[in-house]
């Protein structure tokens, strides 16, 4: 018996950034409270004006690494990043989405957050 194929994906990359939102003075923070919603929309805009159509910005509930914030992760590939400011937004989109490189200055390890 052989294994179906998968079908090719729908999008090429997906990039979730997380804007979950917490109480003002919760001692783990929330991305919201960072400024991660309006960052979210500037990535939107930026890669729909790179005419990136085949890859898909998504908003995510908590991702789990709180006082790292904000923070995006981007599939298939797994790579979380740390960002804090439209320069940062555009150089993850050059850099990874457009490019397909890395932004290691932002990149995040597995051991960070935890």
């Amino acid at each position: 018996m052989s294994l179906p194929i998968d079908p090719p994906p729908y999008f090429r990359l997906h990039a979730f950034i997380c804007t979950n939102r917490r109480p003002d003075g919760t001692p783990r923070g929330s991305c919201a409270g960072h400024g991660s919603e309006a960052l979210r929309d500037y990535l939107k805009a930026k890669a729909k004006e790179a005419g990136l159509g085949d890859v898909r910005i998504n908003s995510a509930g908590c991702l789990d690494r709180c006082g790292l914030g904000p923070v995006l992760v981007i599939y298939p590939e797994g790579v979380w990043y740390g960002f804090r400011t439209h320069a940062d937004i555009d150089e993850i989109l050059t850099t990874h989405l457009v490019g397909g490189g890395r932004v290691e200055r932002l990149m995040l390890r597995p051991d960070q957050g935890k």
